[in-house]
């Protein structure tokens, strides 16, 4: 299969695109800098100019395409409204290009959107916080695109990772604590990136028309639990914030740190066969990697 993927140079996106090579697929990026295209080279992949912004490259992208899957996002959460909306006009302009043909249009989502006391499942619809692309995919799926999502876990965790759990460590570093926010015990679901790989190639392949699928291994890591590692890690004590004081101690981060968003993948296991094999998050925390100088 020919495979278009967008944010292909990127921490998931990369291990992605290494996923779908040794699976004999042909692989091209889209790339928006010279080194995102030499990386997209260097993996062995075929390179496609352009950005979200620009609809016309992402239709010829998707064009050319047997299949195209959707990893990139614009994660300044300053601007979260416009990032969200580049999102959708992003999966509308491929999914349009693909309308009338049996090719699929993997999409990425996120697991940040519920809060229903228990975890989420793939039938379950996410709160106005989540990325809008499964909206967007869902309406594709409805005029017959064969259109499906991919819903990460907050933490996609492995050696390189530069999302919320290094944020968390840096936040550590500067302050002085490690901190949680009230009892601690919200959770948060996370997956090892190489298994998120996997799940994509799976999907891609194997996945239906206007399917939700849950990229999550753990389903909910107690809050209080990472910020025991990392203040362990650290040599830092481990203290409780309240909601008032996680604004200013957290930042932008804030609004998700407090979140309770557990999730499970049975039902991705059961219908894509798949199963994650690498280690959970708190043992990649454990392994030290994370809390290297630097990282």
């Amino acid at each position: 299969m020919r495979v278009f993927v967008t944010g292909a140079s990127g921490f998931v996106g990369s291990a992605v695109v290494q996923e779908l090579l040794g699976a004999g697929h042909h692989v091209y990026g889209l790339a928006r800098s010279d080194a995102s295209a030499q990386a997209l080279l260097a993996a062995g992949a075929a390179v496609h100019r352009g950005s979200l912004d620009d609809l016309d490259s992402l239709r010829n992208g998707a064009a050319a395409a047997d299949g195209v899957i959707h990893l990139a996002f614009n994660h300044d959460f300053s601007a979260y409204e416009t990032a969200g909306e580049t999102d959708r006009l992003a999966i509308e302009a491929m999914g349009g290009v693909l309308a009338g043909s049996a090719r699929p249009l993997l999409v990425t989502g996120g697991l940040a959107g519920f809060n229903l006391g228990r975890p989420a499942t793939e039938e379950d619809t996410p709160m106005p916080l989540a990325r809008m692309s499964g909206p967007a995919a869902a309406a594709l799926a409805a005029q017959g695109v064969h259109a499906s999502v991919v819903r990460l876990a907050s933490s996609v965790h492995d050696r390189g990772d530069h999302g919320f759990v290094p944020t968390l460590i840096n936040i550590a570093r500067q302050t002085g604590v490690a901190a949680y926010v009230g009892d601690g015990l919200n959770r948060w679901p996370a997956v090892h990136r190489r298994d998120a790989a996997r799940l994509y190639r799976l999907a891609l392949e194997k996945g239906a028309i206007g399917a939700v699928y849950h990229g999550a291994a753990d389903e909910g890591i107690p809050m209080r639990a990472i910020a025991a590692v990392i203040g362990r890690h650290l040599n830092l004590p481990v203290v409780s914030k309240t909601p008032e004081e996680a604004t200013s101690h957290f930042g932008w981060m804030a609004r998700f740190v407090g979140l309770d968003m557990p999730a499970t993948s049975i039902l991705t296991q059961q219908r894509l066969n798949w199963h994650p094999i690498h280690p959970g998050l708190l043992a990649d925390l454990e392994d030290g990697d994370y809390f290297e100088v630097g990282k």
